[in-house]
């Protein structure tokens, strides 16, 4: 059937990627060397939805300020979910502006143009909820589904074990009625979830429509992930720029020097700077506004907006913020590496390190593979770090 309104639930902190979501939400994290968010709306678009709703809370103004009121010459709408209260309570929040059938998708999980197009063919009027499913080995660990022909007979959130194999993969068409539902579900820690809303439906009898797709599905759960992220969007060319070369894209605004090296799968953005004998590559994105100075190594890494690595510096399986420093041969070797986040250690994981929006890494310095800077620290010339530092700390020789 003909949909023409989603709504991008983009309200979320995404505590799990901290310290790089301190001042920004998960959606607005790189996706090589753009917003998710950006990749979410395209997809839509591109599947001809043209009425856009966007459900915004943690650090809203990013989100705003970032897009406006279009994109791509279609009006957006936000709405506003003043308590991060789950993904059915943030649903909730755009009901005013929705009329007739509509999709739901998550604004930060990078989502490919025929697995909406998918779910929009599938679905029809008679049809309360039809969701996208995709083969997973870590279906699991996320939301695990059970399909019966084109019935969707079980939806469990994390079940952690078990011979599930198929992913919730988080795009949704919904008929009008479904609001109702999901609202009077109970809540479970006062939190409303959307899949709640659909299990609730399943329980009661109601048909839910699965629909398998074979597109790319993404999930960003810890920061390790925006690195793979972004490799399996460059070994597929999903990035804007122009190929220069076979799997080198390069921004027509960009200025890269003769005798630098991009080696390939690798993408440089608007009005970057790569300068004589950097090497940078494979498996690199490079932000906008970033500059990577002579001689420096860049390799498996995102490196953010305004970020600006020095001279002969090196930066391995490495994840940068906005506006970075990193010192004239300062080094982050790469993974692999045991990584705390919060409470729970990440064994071998392949992470060299985060540098936090505004953190300075001196001239000289060594991060240990594995370590998360926060934002605005400040690591003095020659240091080697060997933990994990906070906002704003001051690490000196």
């Amino acid at each position: 059937m003909s949909i023409n309104s989603a709504v991008v639930l983009a309200a979320g902190e995404g505590q799990r990627l901290r310290p790089l979501t301190k001042y920004r939400p998960k959606p607005m994290l790189p996706a090589a060397n753009r917003p998710i968010l950006e990749y979410v709306l395209d997809a839509l678009i591109d599947a001809g939805i043209d009425d856009l709703h966007i459900v915004v809370g943690y650090e809203a103004d990013r989100v705003q300020n970032h897009f406006g009121p279009t994109y791509r010459n279609r009006t957006i709408t936000y709405h506003t979910q003043e308590k991060q209260l789950g993904s059915g309570h943030a649903l909730l929040q755009a009901r005013d502006g929705l009329d007739g059938d509509f999709l739901v998708v998550n604004g930060d999980e990078v989502v490919d143009t025929e697995t909406v197009a998918a779910v929009v063919d599938a679905h029809s009027a008679a049809d309360v909820c039809t969701l996208a499913v995709v083969e997973s080995a870590e279906a699991p660990l996320y939301g695990a589904v059970t399909l019966e022909g084109s019935t969707v007979s079980e939806l469990i959130e994390k079940p952690g074990t078990g011979a599930y194999r198929l992913l919730n993969a988080g795009v949704y068409a919904f008929g009008p009625s479904f609001l109702s539902t999901v609202e009077a579900v109970d809540r479970a820690d006062g939190e409303l979830a959307l899949t709640d809303g659909i299990a609730d439906l399943i329980d009661r009898g109601g048909h839910v429509r699965g629909v398998r797709a074979d597109g790319l599905h993404s999930e960003v759960t810890y920061p390790w992930d925006l690195t793979a992220l972004a490799s399996t969007l460059l070994a597929d060319g999903r990035v804007n720029e122009p190929e220069a070369e076979p799997g080198v894209y390069v921004a027509d605004s960009a200025s890269i020097a003769e005798d630098a090296v991009l080696y390939g799968p690798i993408v440089v953005g608007p009005d970057a700077v790569v300068e004589p004998g950097a090497v940078v590559g494979p498996d690199a994105a490079v932000g906008p506004n970033v500059t990577v100075e002579s001689g420096a190594v860049v390799r498996r890494s995102v490196v953010d907006t305004d970020t600006r690595v020095g001279a002969n510096a090196t930066l391995v399986d490495s994840i940068t913020g906005q506006g970075v420093e990193i010192g004239a041969g300062a080094t982050a070797p790469g993974g692999p590496a045991d990584v705390r986040v919060g409470d729970r250690v990440h064994e071998d994981e392949r992470l060299g390190c985060v540098l936090a929006d505004r953190a300075r890494l001196g001239g000289g310095a060594t991060v240990r593979p594995g370590l998360l800077v926060g934002p605005g620290a400040d690591i003095a010339a020659g240091v080697t770090l060997h933990r994990s530092v906070d906002e704003d700390t001051e690490v000196q020789g």
